[in-house]
């Protein structure tokens, strides 16, 4: 959404002047008269003029993964995605009068679930693959991360899931800059992302990582679509120790640190899951989208059939319904990995940093 309520906070992303003028269709500068349209539900605050060597697929190929992200309607904070997401909570602790940005939302997911509880919610992303509900109750930007259309100290808090492994090193520093520089002193910033480091419990996490190969051998399901969403991974953080360099570069002090084995979370995503998916997916019943519609059938077998599981469980997910308090009970068990294994070094992890005062 366009909210005037995000207006006192822009500055231009071009020359960095905060002399902008609003307009009923637009936000003017001033200084190099350049104009920032509005879009159906955010502004396009894209830097014009500046180049870059790294570009995100989902800039590139956006046309192309609009259809298969399937990413409109958005499900409860569920499985893996209710895990970041209840954890996210936990460690920023949202306030009512907290002005917050989501810098990287992708659908903007977890603005979406949040923006009850601060006073502002802001999501920003160089792609526009934005979700029906953020268009409509958040405060939406497109805008690159290496220079955000937001004035020094804008926010109060910030987080970052599943960002920084897709950056090389140069552009994790930009990131982490300008996430410092528009974070108030004292504010925090959250952020969720993985190494290249094992778990020390590897070999039991990898039962189930077996387990699912088998499957995907015997033809009952598979992983193609998982594959494309992590293809341009790059884990430029390789260890810890990168992790931590990183953040202190941008004078960001690490506050907590909670690792992910996942022991029950690969089981759950490898199997149990991928399982369920294949029951539902096939490729029968209703043709409505809102109850399982048939994606184009440009996809493969298996990315169709997942987008076809996950629209029909999504008909089904009503607060309080069975289906509902069964992936309730599932994303609890999952997150038991944070709270049996949490202490124990591994690749994925949230760390909750904070800005240095002045």
């Amino acid at each position: 959404m366009i909210t005037p309520k995000l207006f006192p906070l822009l500055q231009c992303p071009t020359c960095r002047s905060r002399q902008l003028a609003v307009e009923a269709d637009a936000i003017s500068c001033a200084a190099c008269s350049t104009r920032y349209p509005f879009r159906t539900g955010y502004i396009d605050l894209m830097p014009r003029g500046a180049t870059y060597d790294y570009v995100s697929k989902y800039v590139t190929d956006e046309a192309e993964l609009a259809e298969e992200l399937d990413y409109q309607e958005l499900a409860p904070p569920l499985l893996a995605a209710g895990v970041r997401d209840r954890t996210l909570r936990r460690l920023l602790r949202f306030e009512a009068s907290d002005r917050v940005l989501d810098n990287g939302c992708g659908t903007a997911k977890h603005a979406v679930w949040n923006a009850g509880q601060v006073g502002l919610m802001v999501g920003s992303d160089p792609a526009t693959l934005f979700a029906d509900q953020a268009l409509e109750q958040v405060a939406l930007t497109q805008a690159d991360s290496r220079s955000l259309p937001f004035a020094d100290g804008s926010f109060d808090k910030l987080f970052a899931i599943d960002i920084l492994e897709h950056f090389p090193i140069e552009v994790i520093d930009a990131y982490l800059a300008e996430s410092a520089r528009i974070l108030r002193p004292g504010g925090r910033m959250l952020a969720f992302s993985n190494t290249r480091e094992m778990s020390p419990i590897q070999p039991l996490i990898n039962l189930s990582r077996r387990l699912g190969r088998l499957f995907v051998r015997a033809g009952i399901y598979d992983f193609s679509r998982e594959a494309r969403r992590k293809s341009d991974h790059l884990k430029a953080l390789a260890t810890w120790e990168d992790v931590e360099a990183a953040f202190e570069r941008a004078g960001l002090r690490p506050v907590k640190v909670i690792f992910w084995n996942s022991l029950f979370t690969t089981f759950v995503e490898h199997v149990l899951m991928k399982l369920g998916e294949a029951i539902l997916g096939r490729a029968k019943g209703s043709t409505k989208r809102s109850q399982g519609g048939t994606p184009p059938p440009s996809h493969p077998d298996g990315v169709a059939r997942e987008i076809r599981a996950r629209r029909r469980m999504r008909s089904r997910l009503r607060p309080g319904s069975p289906t509902y308090l069964a992936l309730m009970a599932v994303t609890l068990l999952m997150e038991l990995d944070l709270w049996l294994f949490g202490w124990m070094r591994c690749g994925s992890y949230f760390i909750l940093v904070e800005k240095r005062s002045a």
